[in-house]
């Protein structure tokens, strides 16, 4: 159980110096939300999940110099909601995390607005 993931949702990365965005496709629209909801395959980096200012990851391999973030998350997101789908798709819920390749964990620090509660 958690809040779904709407439009609008900010995610942080475990390697990352800044928060970022996540883009919903504005056909994910759900009843009792004004703003399109999240599915676990809404994780391709650069159209889903935004930047995360710099990687420290990155900076540590490049000896100190700051090298921007570029998400490379290739899995879904995990878990997702056990009964609620959207776009028939597991519905993306503020308890799931994406991997990223390079290193680091990408979580949901704000569900959005209009978020509801989903199982």
């Amino acid at each position: 159980m958690g809040k779904l993931v709407v439009m609008g949702a900010m995610c942080s990365c475990t390697q990352g110096t800044a928060p970022g965005s996540l883009v919903v496709a504005p056909s994910n629209k759900v009843a009792g939300c004004s703003v399109p909801a999240a599915n676990i395959m809404d994780n391709i980096p650069m159209t889903n999940i935004m930047p995360f200012g710099t990687c420290n990851i990155l900076t540590s391999a490049a000896s100190g110099v700051p090298t921007p973030c570029v998400p490379a998350t290739a899995a879904p997101w995990s878990p997702g909601a056990s009964k609620t789908m959207i776009a028939n798709q597991p519905a993306l819920t503020d308890s799931s995390t994406c991997t990223c390749s390079v290193g680091g964990t990408v979580s949901i620090s704000s569900a959005g607005q209009g978020t509801i509660d989903v199982s």
